[in-house]
């Protein structure tokens, strides 16, 4: 590898564990909710709430973070994410709830710059043709994050270490991933930035969201999205013990299987598409595996299947959310790569901002007077969820192929007409 294939790897690595970091405090809140109500005076669903406005930040500053690294690149924003998100995490360990709840805003709107750099850096520095295997790769990271936040922080929190430590503690971790990324992400060279950038980043935000393509590919992403960032990442743990009775050290295990689940998916359905040189037939594939998993999660025994099965399985059918990453990115043009990405980052997670929320309400609504939640309460609350991923399905058979495979024959058909 030469020295510029060194230079990408550092670059490309370097962002994903900024995403891997930020992935970690997006889903930590999960398994400290009987703390977070203690400490914030506040009701389960509400802290939920909370929780849920890292959405809020993260979704309309993709959008943010794609224009500006496709301006300015990412080592001049990139690090500018981090810093927030350290300073994000310092506001929430403060205890008050109107000072978290903007610390959680901030952490998912500096959290936006990690995924976006990451694929932004994977599209620029490396074969397209490994395009789908690196953005399934950097995803790896975000979900191994986010199986920490679970898999560590549950334990940590449970042997007696205190809610607001961590968060100080994490926003340590984020002022020195800052420093981090300004040292070893490179600067651009060799590439002529334009004076009225802002303009161009416009001009490239219309014509992804005026492309329909791009739409589909925010939904789909979406759909499938939601069951790892609402049900598992928000109330995973709640459910798990009050649907089906397991202690809280069981749950926080078995709810951590999913983002691991994603570990395994997110690169190897990627794999398989760069091999099979399509992009539609893996989503389908992986969108079922979710479908039938999530139903049984929700309505089947618990003690039939061995214990982390559906765990994983379900979060490596979840990890088709990130071929539409792919996909936008080869049905826009190449100088709106952060944008499109930006973009999708925007549409799919102003579904789980939107719906966070939602979810909460209804849950409240179908328990009633009831003090503690039951399997039928979750279930009723939970079943749209597979009503999305079906909609997921069909609404990838709209979708373009663009994987290497479906080239020659689209570019002899324009060349024909």
């Amino acid at each position: 590898m030469g020295t510029g294939g060194r230079v990408a790897v550092i670059a490309w690595s370097t962002a994903a564990i900024f995403y891997f970091y930020q992935y970690a405090l997006r889903s930590a809140p999960a398994v400290m909710m009987p703390q977070l109500s203690d400490a914030f005076g506040l009701s389960a669903t509400a802290v939920a709430s909370m929780a849920g406005l890292f959405y809020y930040g993260y979704a309309p500053f993709s959008l943010v973070a794609g224009a500006a690294i496709d301006g300015l690149g990412p080592r001049k924003v990139v690090p500018i994410g981090a810093a927030a998100v350290g300073g994000g995490a310092l506001l929430f360990a403060s205890g008050d709830p109107g000072a978290a709840g903007v610390g959680r805003f901030l952490q998912g709107a500096g959290g936006a710059f990690g995924l976006v750099g990451a694929v932004y850096l994977a599209a620029t520095y490396f074969p397209a043709s490994r395009a789908a295997t690196l953005i399934g790769a950097t995803q790896m990271f975000g979900m191994a994050g986010g199986s920490a936040g679970q898999f560590i922080v549950g334990p940590l929190i449970a042997s007696g270490v205190a809610w607001n430590t961590f968060w100080m503690a994490m926003s340590v971790v984020g002022f020195a991933t800052s420093l981090v990324l300004f040292a070893f992400l490179p600067a651009p060279t060799g590439v002529v930035r334009r004076a009225n950038w802002l303009s161009h980043a416009g001009h490239s935000l219309v014509t992804v969201v005026r492309n329909p393509q791009s739409i589909l590919c925010g939904l789909i992403a979406g759909l499938l999205f939601i069951p790892t960032t609402i049900l598992d990442m928000t109330w995973g743990v709640r459910f798990l013990q009050d649907a089906r009775g397991f202690d809280y050290a069981a749950a926080v295990l078995r709810s951590a299987t999913v983002p691991f689940g994603w570990i395994i998916g997110c690169p190897l359905l990627g794999l398989l598409s760069d091999r099979l040189g399509r992009r539609k037939p893996i989503i389908i594939a992986g969108a079922v595996v979710l479908f039938a998993s999530l139903a049984w999660i929700l309505d089947g025994p618990a003690d039939v299947l061995p214990p982390y099965l559906l765990g994983i399985v379900a979060g490596i059918g979840s990890g088709a959310a990130m071929l539409p990453y792919t996909v936008i990115k080869e049905v826009n043009p190449p100088d709106a790569s952060g944008t499109a990405t930006g973009v999708i980052n925007f549409l799919n997670f102003t579904v789980s901002a939107l719906l966070g929320p939602v979810f909460a309400w209804l849950l409240r609504m179908v328990a009633g007077s009831a003090t503690t939640m039951t399997a039928e309460h979750y279930q009723t609350t939970f079943e749209p969820l597979l009503y999305g991923v079906a909609l997921a399905i069909l609404l990838t058979f709209l979708l373009r192929e663009t994987g290497p495979a479906a080239r020659p024959a689209a570019w002899r058909m324009a060349k024909a007409s």
